[in-house]
């Protein structure tokens, strides 16, 4: 059974919404600012890094962004971390158990940046990420990681919309009314419902995300969207065969080939296997993306907090709860971090092990969050 919200029920359940819901909406599901991290790392408390001063300063001066962050508490710390971290911006999670339930997210986000003026922007269009740089905040894309909300009623699409939302994952690990998730055993593709999502989508702006969907629904979707879909992050299945959320060079082709964008993301077991991964094997992943699907068309992404995961994290509050939820082929390991790419100067440090890998500064720019740029504002304007 669907529900079809109308306009007054719709503004109703906005109206009462904002206090309703957690400070941090996103942790319902597992899934520039001020500073540069440039300073040095005894004083940021990071991993001591081989640094190029001409390096750091390509990183204060470049647009930063990671496709799929969240604040494990939007608390002092974490906002630290974001001044460390030299964001511009940041696509971020909202839950999607519901449409109530992503309605009252939306809300709280809106309220969070109205509260934090001086830190925040909401981005809906491109070129509020370029203010936020300009200003030296930290703008946020709204996104889902599950297209749940919808009910199964496409007109719940458009008061998302409007409310802010601008990427949408079309499914997460499991099967939904749109399509198969990475890790269901057989993969039906998109669905018909799936086709009207993705068709509403592109005429909204909203950006198409493939990151979770299994690789028939992926495909689906990049042959299916008009404009350029997205993994905003996900790695490589030739460094890391049989992780099903890892995904194919003929998948990464196809998105770049449609205009899309593949973000790398940094969490430790998606990277590698072994506890030894290193932040070497992560620009492995970059540079392997960049091989098959070419240098305008990757970017980054962390999947987890900006504050990283060590600080907090600890096997019964983090690995346990994983080890129920997903399948055994997600291989989630502990400990999930990498050194150099817990900390919030993550990037910085991937900019400087780019560099010595031979990248020029023009295309390391590009991956730290040009691409993104470019992309989101053929997506959603601006």
């Amino acid at each position: 059974m669907t529900r079809r919200m109308g306009r007054r029920p719709f503004l109703g359940l906005m109206a009462g919404s904002a206090g309703a819901l957690a400070l941090h909406p996103e942790r319902a599901e597992p899934g520039g600012a001020a500073g540069t991290g440039a300073r040095g790392q005894e004083e940021q408390g990071g991993t001591a890094f081989p640094r190029d001063p001409a390096i750091t300063e390509l990183y204060r001066r470049s647009v930063v962004i990671d496709s799929l962050a969240v604040g494990y508490e939007w608390d002092d710390i974490e906002y630290d971390a974001v001044r460390r971290s030299g964001y511009t911006g940041i696509q971020t999670t909202l839950p999607s158990n519901s449409f109530p339930v992503a309605v009252r997210a939306l809300a709280a986000w809106r309220q969070r940046i109205r509260d934090n003026p001086d830190r925040l922007v909401h981005a809906t269009l491109a070129e509020h990420i370029r203010d936020a740089k300009a200003e030296g905040k930290m703008a946020v894309v709204f996104g889902f990681q599950n297209a749940t909300m919808l009910e199964g009623d496409l007109a719940n699409l458009d008061p998302l919309h409007e409310l802010g939302t601008r990427c949408i994952q079309l499914t997460y690990n499991s099967q939904n009314r749109l399509g198969s998730g990475c890790t269901e055993r057989v993969d039906g593709g998109l669905s018909d419902f799936g086709v009207e999502v993705v068709e509403r989508m592109n005429e909204l702006g909203i950006v198409v995300d493939l990151s979770h969907c299994g690789r028939q629904t992926s495909m689906d979707g990049i042959l299916v969207s008009r404009r350029p879909p997205s993994f905003t992050h996900t790695f490589c299945e030739t460094l890391y065969p049989d992780h099903p959320r890892a995904k194919t060079d003929e998948q990464i082709r196809a998105m770049s080939e449609k205009g899309g964008v593949t973000g790398i993301a940094s969490l430790g077991y998606f990277v590698g296997p072994d506890p030894d991964t290193s932040i070497e094997d992560y620009v492995n992943h970059i540079l392997h993306a960049v091989r098959i699907g070419g240098i305008e068309h990757v970017g980054i992404a962390t999947d987890h907090a900006i504050r990283g995961l060590r600080s907090w994290a600890t096997r019964e509050n983090w690995y346990e709860p994983r080890l129920r939820i997903f399948k055994p082929s997600y291989r989630v390991r502990w400990p999930p971090f990498i050194e150099g790419l817990d900390e919030p100067e993550r990037f910085l440090n991937v900019a400087h092990v780019l560099h010595r890998r031979g990248v020029a500064e023009v295309d390391i720019a590009r991956i730290l969050g040009g691409n993104w740029l470019r992309y989101f504002g053929e997506i959603f304007g601006g």
